[in-house]
């Protein structure tokens, strides 16, 4: 049975301030919800372009939501905006429809120099936000391009020398591309900053100013969050001229759209309980603290047959895109993860969230609960909490403002089933099959969409088309056809040339060389050499006996009988081959 961390145990995270309403001065004005155009029936009484209405339509959205409503006339006409709704409220469009809009109007963009910028805290918000305007920005003409850590920069900046009207980024990976110099903002005319709270939560507020000190002074800024706190508030005075705010729901108006219950449980029916609450049907999200414990509990749930796919920081980017395209298109129902991976997690359908780990800031836990219960539909968020965790997590989700329903649950209690849909696994192990390998993509043009020959059909060369001709008539022209079966080719008009007058030669005349008078040679008159009298040279042959040579100083032992020291074999003397004795071991002994 493995021990989950105890997150009391854990050193203690700032207080985080209650949300703060940006105050009504002469340079900032607050809408009021009864002038808002609230009351629009459809996205053309808004002033949108007709083709991004056509697309709308055609996607089935025909009626804007209420941060929609409120946003896109006054961000349409130029002026900064400060939005402020809750996860799933419709932010997305809300700012990327206006952006689309305005971009389209202003012409093509120069290379290495776009024109608006969105900015967003992870990689999977920006893929989304990419997602969701694409469409919508073929239909006016307007390129969109994602620019993300984790990713080759070739793409990214290949893609800005060609020219890009719209980028859709994370701070870091953005800087890097203007240190490059790959990127200018000098041409900016719109910035976004899409949920700025969680951005200035993650320490990207040093990027973030930084970067929007780089845009002109007067272009137009929009600003979209879920609180609208201090650290936003310091970015919405040093770079936003007179904006208008639409506050279209509390900060902690989501809360109220869905169940929290507070479970308490035994430690050591923790896992168990938390796998029976994974095998339930439907999207459910699984919190836990660390990257090891969401790679630990993923495996855990394999092996007992509940399959989960995990997402953190650690994962490569591939890696957390597919994850979380199984995850949208149901292929997995059940995804860990940690809290800087989940804030980019905007899928819709999520019906329960569970903290494994429960939080120790109210703000992670408002994210958290925020996966679910999306544009006003219901969901349901669990905490399981043991017995010395109980105080701490109570504390805590009071000041989140949350009341929750505390049961006491154990493995197989009907209340369990009954507020989470627990079911008990399988047992059988998920066996994850290798992803099948993919061949690189030659040359640098990877974002280029691949030709396939698949639907081309196949040509056969006896069935060639033949166009006009008829029969076996092929015409080159001017040029007569050469026949090889009739007359052959007539030189009428050329002289013959005759050999007739030419002297024949003859070879009969010609004396024949004969080798009968040369004398053969014969080589038995030859000498036979003997090699016992070979000449061995000046030096007698027996003016130094070998038996005279000088040993050295020691003594040397009788070449016969065992070896008195090392390692060789008893037998190994008589397993050399005669001649070796010598520095050419390997070469045959000459015989004569």
């Amino acid at each position: 049975m493995t021990t989950f961390a105890d997150p009391s145990t854990f050193p203690s995270v700032f207080e985080t301030p209650s949300p703060v309403e940006i105050p009504v001065t002469e340079t900032d004005t607050e809408a009021d919800p009864d002038t808002t155009p609230a009351a629009a029936t459809s996205f053309a009484d808004l002033g949108l372009p007709a083709e991004l209405v056509r697309v709308l339509t055609r996607e089935g959205l025909t009626t804007p939501f209420e941060i929609q409503a409120a946003t896109i006339p006054d961000a349409l006409a130029g002026r900064d905006v400060l939005g402020r709704g809750q996860t799933g409220s419709g932010k997305t469009l809300a700012f990327g429809l206006p952006l689309l809009a305005r971009v389209a109007a202003g012409g093509r963009a120069r290379p290495h120099h776009p024109k608006a910028l969105i900015l967003v805290p992870t990689r999977e918000l920006a893929m989304q936000v990419a997602d969701a305007l694409q469409p919508l920005g073929r239909s006016v003409g307007v390129f969109l391009k994602t620019s993300v850590g984790g990713v080759p920069y070739d793409r990214q900046m290949d893609a800005l020398r060609r020219g890009v009207e719209v980028m859709v980024a994370t701070p870091g990976r953005l800087a890097d591309l203007i240190e490059r110099g790959a990127c200018k903002l000098d041409d900016v005319e719109i910035t976004v900053l899409d949920e700025a709270d969680q951005m200035a939560d993650m320490g990207f507020l040093p990027e973030v100013t930084e970067l929007l000190a780089k845009t002109p002074e007067n272009a137009q800024r929009l600003l979209f969050s879920a609180t609208l706190d201090g650290d936003v508030d310091m970015l919405v005075k040093r770079f936003m001229h007179d904006p208008v705010t639409h506050s279209t729901a509390p900060a902690e108006a989501s809360v109220s759209t869905m169940d929290h219950h507070l479970l308490l449980i035994p430690p050591q029916e923790k896992f168990p309980i938390t796998a029976a609450i994974a095998n339930r049907a439907g999207k459910t999200i699984v919190f836990a603290r660390t990257q090891m414990g969401v790679d630990r509990l993923v495996e855990q749930l394999a092996a007992v047959g509940v399959r989960a796919g995990a997402l953190h920081g650690g994962k490569t980017q591939r890696v957390r895109t597919r994850t979380l395209a199984e995850f949208k298109e149901g292929r997995t129902n059940v995804l860990v993860a940690t809290d800087v991976a989940a804030r980019g997690i905007h899928v819709d359908g999520i019906s329960l969230v569970v903290h494994v780990d429960p939080p120790k800031d109210p703000k992670d836990y408002l994210h958290r609960a925020g996966r679910t219960a999306r544009a006003g539909e219901s969901g349901a968020v669990v905490t399981l909490v043991l017995p010395k965790q109980r105080r701490s997590t109570q504390a805590m989700m009071g000041r989140a403002g949350v009341a929750p329903a505390e049961v006491r649950v154990r493995l197989g209690d009907e209340k369990l089933a009954e507020v989470t849909g627990a079911r008990e696994p399988s047992g059988v192990p998920v066996v994850e099959e290798p992803e099948p390998r993919r061949e690189r993509p030659r040359g640098r043009f990877g974002d280029r969409p691949q030709r396939s020959y698949g639907d081309r059909p196949q040509r056969t060369y006896g069935d060639r088309p033949r166009g006009d001709r008829t029969g076996s008539d092929r015409s080159f022209g001017d040029r007569p056809q050469r026949s090889y079966g009739g007359e052959r080719r007539s030189f009428e008009g050329r002289p013959q040339r005759s050999f007739d007058d030419r002297p024949q030669r003859s070879f009969d005349d010609r004396p024949q060389r004969s080798f009968d008078d040369r004398p053969q040679r014969t080589y038995e008159d030859r000498p036979q050499r003997s090699y016992g009298d070979r000449p061995t040279g000046d030096r007698p042959t027996s003016d130094r006996p070998a038996v005279d040579r000088p040993r050295g100083d020691r003594d040397r032992a009788p070449r016969n009988g065992e070896r008195t020291t090392g390692f060789r074999r008893d037998n190994q003397r008589n397993d050399r081959r005669e001649g070796t004795a010598g520095r050419f071991g390997a070469r045959p002994a000459r015989t004569y």
